[in-house]
Order: C-alpha cells, then sequence, then structure tokens
C-alpha cells in the first residue's frame, strides 16, 4: 500500500496467528489481512467499513459498477469487490512485491475482463484520462511501511479522486497514523469534495477513521439507511447495520 521512491521499495512478507494470514511491509505493522478458509471474506473491521458507499447504491446498480482501490494491501478489497460484489475491479498498487504476494499467497485471482492491477503510482495513474468519471466506487488505503500517515493526503490528490467519480460514484479513505492529522486530512477532502458530501465513521479501537465522499451529495432519511444497511448484511454479510451507530454526515 505504499508510494516509495522506486529505489526504495519496502521488502513485503506474511506472518501467520491461527486461522489468520497477516500481510507486513518489512515491520510489525500490518497491512492487510485474510482468513486461511474464508479468502473472500474480510477480516479487519476498518476494511469492512470502507465498504460503507454501499448505503448510498441499490443492489441492483452494484454488480458491473465499477470500483477502484488505490493500494492493494493483501487484496483483501479487490477480492471481495470482484468476487463476492460482482463488480468491475481496478487496482492500483507501487510496489510489485506486494502484487506477487497477493497472488501467491492471499488469493488474489489472475487479471480477466473484470479485474485488473495497474503497477503504477497512484498519484500520477489516477490523472490519466482513461479513468475519470469512470469510477463508481474508489477505495483509498495508502499507507508505506511505518503506518504513520497517509501518503497521499494533498488538497490537488483528493481533487483528482473526486474527478475519478461518476456521478453517483462515493469515495473511502483510511485515515490512520501516528502522525497523522485526522482535522487537516478532512478539511482537504472537505475542499475536494465539499462539507455537505462528507461522511465519517468513528475510529474503531485501533485507530482506523474511514471518511466517505459522495461525488453528488445526498442525504438519504435514518430509515432508508437502515434499509439499505440490512440489505447489505443478508446480501454480503457485512455489519451495515452497526455502521449506522458510528456514522454521520460532517454537516447537519
Amino acid at each position: 500500500m505504499s508510494r516509495k521512491k522506486a529505489i526504495e521499495l519496502p521488502e513485503v512478507n506474511f506472518s501467520e496467528d491461527g486461522e489468520i494470514r497477516y500481510l507486513h511491509l518489512g515491520t510489525e505493522w500490518i497491512q492487510g489481512s485474510m482468513f486461511l478458509d474464508r479468502p473472500y471474506d474480510i477480516e479487519l473491521e476498518y476494511v469492512q467499513r470502507m465498504f460503507g458507499w454501499l448505503l448510498f447504491f441499490s443492489h441492483d446498480e452494484v454488480k458491473g459498477a465499477h470500483a477502484m482501490q488505490l493500494g492493494l494491501g493483501a487484496g483483501t478489497i479487490t477480492k471481495f469487490c470482484y468476487k463476492k460484489l460482482k463488480m468491475t475491479t481496478t487496482a492500483i498498487e507501487l510496489n510489485p512485491g506486494v502484487l506477487h504476494a497477493c497472488r501467491g499467497w492471499f488469493r488474489l485471482p489472475p487479471d480477466d475482463e473484470r479485474l485488473r492491477v495497474v503497477l503504477a503510482d497512484a498519484a500520477l495513474e489516477i490523472q490519466s484520462d482513461e479513468w475519470r468519471g469512470t469510477v463508481d466506487a474508489l477505495q483509498v488505503d495508502l499507507y508505506d511501511e511505518h503506518a504513520a500517515a497517509p501518503v497521499l493526503d494533498t488538497p490537488d490528490f483528493y481533487r483528482h479522486c473526486r474527478d475519478l467519480l461518476s456521478p453517483q460514484g462515493v469515495m473511502t479513505v483510511n485515515l490512520f497514523g501516528r502522525s497523522s492529522s485526522y482535522p487537516a486530512s478532512v478539511e482537504k477532502i472537505c475542499a475536494a469534495f465539499g462539507e455537505d458530501a462528507v461522511w465519517a465513521f468513528k475510529p474503531t479501537r485501533e485507530g482506523n477513521a474511514i471518511v466517505l465522499a459522495q461525488r453528488t451529495s445526498s442525504r438519504p432519511k435514518r430509515e432508508e439507511l437502515l434499509a439499505a444497511a440490512e440489505r447489505i448484511q443478508d446480501k454480503w454479510g457485512l455489519p451495515a447495520p452497526k455502521w449506522l451507530r458510528v456514522f454521520k454526515p460532517l454537516s447537519k
């Protein structure tokens, strides 16, 4: 999930603890995980919350829509979009070792007509005309081996992210890190998307705060969100009803 200079990409390795395999970039920090017996399910709570965008889509809009991930990690989000949601899925990853690990250790399927992994610098790749306006669900989880702060966290970056989105498109971002400034990051996202388009989860116990931004802002009623959450749980097994206890729009 890193954006490092090409001459100094971190080592990629993994560890196991019982039924779970973890991805590391040469440090103890966890960059992703996988249930060994359920490789397409999601183990980490914050990764589940990265699918908060599903609350804003009807189920018949999901299959065949375009999901893009910036930062491959252990491939968890990419696999879920491709295997469970049946979406057209693109992942952008800088480190070839991460892709090799995902294919060798984390059951990421090979590229095909619905799945494509692009080895590139996400900051540059998302400015390509090829992607502008094509992405329905953009999931951003970009951290280096030290997990200290988002690797890409500038106003220009978030404006480019917004440009990727289709009119109904939604971005989710993982904001985590010992030296990162959550308020400053949220301010940059609001500057790009507009405050009325931004929603946020309370942080997980581990400190991951997921922020959601809509290309076109909307304010579904509470009962509409609850109905959507129950459908998400029934269809895809994500604990979406619990999300609504810790998820709200930034502005009233």
